[in-house]
């Protein structure tokens, strides 16, 4: 093989590869998605998931009193960054996503859904995307899709979104996804996924953004995990309360609290402990004796654990009862 022949492969791969990867693209996140608002609450979510490496990373945008941006197949990530301050400026979402395609010369690789805390709603899938590629704009969410298995797994998230309208907005966008993936999903497989949610009011706090930031990053079954993980963060939020009730000293309200996330995660013992310190602040010592000895028959630390509570004020219990516990 001659020099000038391997020039002209290069020059022939080159110009495949440039034409596969349009300007400011960094991510192929071929995917399917969804952007949605409630219109009660004024919450405002993306659901995605991928064939591809940490896909939260790029194609969900979220900001709380401003909207939400998915931004996909051939991702520009200007859509989700400049999109959300555009909108934040005032213009709607089918002003700003004109506006930035009219910017953007790989515009017919992309595929972009934005929501505004208006409720105004746009989308576009680029005549080149790879096909299965659609977009359904319904009302208060748009489904998108490409590089799908078929034009069928835009429908079937449709159809879920619809018949799970009594769901939270978080599991409501999980349950469009779930049935997505079970309709063939994208036509290389599975492996990653995200979940965001931001509020319709601009939050006192920055860091209060967002009230949902979920990603699986690389997993077998990503929207199962997704799933999971967001039962997680339910019982969570759960315990956030009881940890601000025990600060509170208000420990039948801490109690309520995290019996009501052990219900949503019965085998997590980081639960069960706080529980068990809650009936002992809430005058049910007697109560709290059996979790205690499951608890510490299976792993010493929460012995060592609830020995400390009395120096940061975390419990009231007098010297002899805590004794009898350290005992068990």
């Amino acid at each position: 093989m001659n020099n000038s022949y391997l020039v002209v492969l290069t020059l022939l791969f080159s110009g495949l590869m440039f034409s596969q990867k349009p300007v400011k693209s960094k991510e192929f996140a071929h995917t399917f998605s969804i952007v949605a608002m409630d219109p009660e609450t004024g919450e405002m979510a993306v659901g995605v998931q991928s064939h591809w490496f940490s896909v939260g990373t790029s194609v969900p945008w979220g900001k709380s009193g401003v909207g939400v941006v998915a931004t996909q197949s051939f991702v520009n990530k200007a859509y989700g960054y400049e999109g959300l301050q555009l909108m934040e400026q005032g213009l709607s979402a089918k002003d700003a996503l004109k506006q930035l395609k009219e910017e953007d010369e790989g515009a017919a690789y992309r595929q972009v859904a934005m929501l505004s805390k208006d409720g105004s709603i746009a989308a576009f899938t680029g005549e080149n995307c790879v096909e299965a590629a659609l977009h359904l704009v319904e009302n208060h969410y748009s489904i998108q899709a490409n590089m799908m298995e078929d034009d069928n797994v835009v429908f079937a998230m449709r159809k879920a979104y619809e018949e799970n309208d009594t769901l939270a907005l978080a599991e409501r966008v999980v349950a469009a996804m779930k049935a997505a993936q079970e309709s063939g999903g994208d036509i290389r497989g599975k492996q990653s996924s995200a979940l965001i949610v931001v509020g319709k009011d601009v939050p006192d706090q920055p860091w209060e953004d967002k009230k949902i930031d979920l990603r699986v990053e690389d997993h077998k079954t990503p929207v199962q995990e997704l799933s999971r993980l967001l039962n997680s963060h339910r019982a969570y939020e759960l315990m956030e309360k009881g940890d601000v009730a025990m600060e509170n000293k208000d420990a039948d309200a801490a109690l309520r609290a995290y019996d009501a996330a052990e219900q949503l995660l019965p085998n997590n013992n980081e639960i069960k402990f706080w529980k068990a310190v809650a009936l002992v602040n809430s005058g049910q010592i007697k109560q709290s004796v059996p979790i205690f000895e499951r608890l510490f028959r299976n792993d010493k630390r929460w012995q060592r654990l609830l020995e400390r509570l009395p120096d940061s004020d975390l419990i009231t219990i007098d010297q002899s009862a805590l004794d009898y516990l350290l005992n068990l």
